[in-house]
């Protein structure tokens, strides 16, 4: 009996792996994380030249916050991953043993699986996920989490809690959709069986990687609106709205920036205003 090895159920075995791999890579890329939210959120300098790239900011935030202000956000981000990723893993495990009898999802099968354990682990964490938004942005003084939560619920109430609740579902479900299916099907491209046993780590990696940048660009517009709806629900109270806000800040600043330039290397500045300039966010 004592010689036993205890057997862990499969689903908590996902959500432990998960909440594992969440706690590595929160702790790694948040600081990319936060210069992300930074520059999502950034507003034209007033009669600057340009926009601050990821490189100025990242010095910005190190010479008046220190090396550690670029892990501000980590206890929130832990909150929200440890649970968040066990949850997704969980979800997916379920699904996939209940739908998939011993073989592996299509393309669109993948899609569905990705998007609705995202949907389902996103719902379940996005009180953690708007706290964790408004601690990288720097624009709030909360103690703790527990703290800002508490201050959340009892200045804004639910809709506080649950601010930019469709951004993040048309950001989270399509990612993981997205992602699951380029990484599924590039691993099925891929010769597994000619492979060297040690280089299939690396093999995973490169199709993360690879299915995690097409997947960031296909929803990179809806984590622009997410963040701007976590951090001002008072101002956003309709995704529509910080749709039009983000458009319109983004053309008005791209064209003065222009007109500078103009002004600087002695073009007339009427050529531009008479060309529509280009919409790049949406």
């Amino acid at each position: 009996m004592l010689g036993r090895e205890v057997e862990m159920h499969p689903v908590l075995k996902a959500f432990i792996c998960g909440s594992i791999s969440g706690t590595c890579s929160t702790l790694l890329f948040q600081p990319l994380d936060l210069l992300k939210t930074r520059l999502q959120t950034l507003q034209p300098p007033a009669g600057g030249s340009g926009r601050v790239g990821m490189v100025t900011l990242l010095f910005r935030v190190v010479r008046t916050e220190s090396l550690l202000g670029l892990w501000k956000g980590v206890s929130p981000s832990f909150a929200r991953c440890i649970p968040g990723v066990g949850i997704y893993f969980s979800t997916l495990y379920t699904m996939k043993q209940n739908l998939l009898v011993d073989r592996s999802p299509t393309a669109l099968e993948s899609v569905f699986l990705g998007a609705t354990a995202r949907a389902i682990s996103g719902i379940c964490m996005l009180p953690v996920t708007v706290v964790k938004t408004r601690y990288e942005s720097g624009r709030f003084g909360y103690r703790s989490v527990y703290a800002a939560l508490k201050n959340i619920y009892q200045t804004e109430g639910a809709r506080g809690m649950f601010s930019g609740l469709t951004a993040t579902l048309l950001r989270d479900a399509p990612f993981s959709g997205i992602y699951l299916m380029f990484y599924t099907q590039t691993k099925k491209l891929t010769p597994q069986d000619q492979l060297d046993p040690v280089l299939m780590p690396l093999m995973n990696f490169g199709c993360g990687i690879f299915a995690g940048i097409l997947a960031s660009l296909t929803t990179q517009p809806a984590d622009v609106i997410k963040t701007h709806m976590q951090l001002s629900p008072e101002k956003y109270c309709r995704t529509s709205q910080a749709i039009a806000f983000i458009y319109k800040n983004y053309k008005k600043w791209e064209l003065e920036s222009k007109l500078r330039a103009q002004r600087t290397l002695g073009w007339p500045a009427f050529s531009e205003v008479e060309c529509p300039v280009p919409s790049g966010v949406l």
